[in-house]
């Protein structure tokens, strides 16, 4: 499947006959599903480039991983995709949290968007970020305030990650 990129978004055109754009919208869950194109954020598709399931072209040439990922990386966004790829990995649906001020939202597995809302909000940081206990507090509040989990994702120098999952109690 070819992709073109396109200011940090990639665009499937859905060529007549060809139902991987959409399969990959509704079945997978990926991007945002417009009439003629599928939209994918960067990072979901370089998971699918990682994946052999997706080429990325940028003004007709084709891109190498490696040049994608540089992308990322200096989007600030590579923390981003480690835990995104593991999520994905781990057979999770990923949808972008923004709304809520977190990176992403995530469907346990069995459940999809549609079918109910999301169970979890997750926040990734680097294990060196300072987290202001304020902005702590919020995320942790917003999350419970709109029934979902708060899952913190720290990713350390090695590139592992640990989650926390964070419950807001009352004393």
């Amino acid at each position: 499947m070819k992709g073109i990129l396109n200011d940090d978004v990639i665009t499937i055109f859905i060529e007549e006959g060809s139902k991987k754009p959409i399969s990959l919208n509704q079945k997978s869950f990926f991007g945002k599903l417009h009439d003629d194109f599928l939209e994918l954020s960067l990072i979901e598709a370089s998971y699918l480039m990682e994946k052999g399931r997706l080429d990325i072209y940028e003004n007709d040439e084709k891109c190498e991983f490696k040049y994608i990922l540089n992308l990322i990386k200096e989007k600030d966004s590579y923390g981003k995709y480690i835990v995104y790829k593991d999520l994905k990995d781990r057979g999770y649906i990923i949808r972008t949290g923004f709304k809520y001020g977190a990176e992403f939202r995530l469907y346990d597995r069995g459940s999809q968007p549609g079918d109910g809302h999301s169970d979890y909000l997750v926040k990734v940081f680097f294990e060196d970020n300072n987290i202001p206990v304020m902005d702590f507090a919020s995320y942790v509040r917003v999350s419970h305030g709109v029934n979902k989990n708060f899952l913190l994702a720290v990713v350390d120098e090695d590139l592992d990650i640990t989650y926390y999952n964070i419950e807001w109690t009352r004393p």
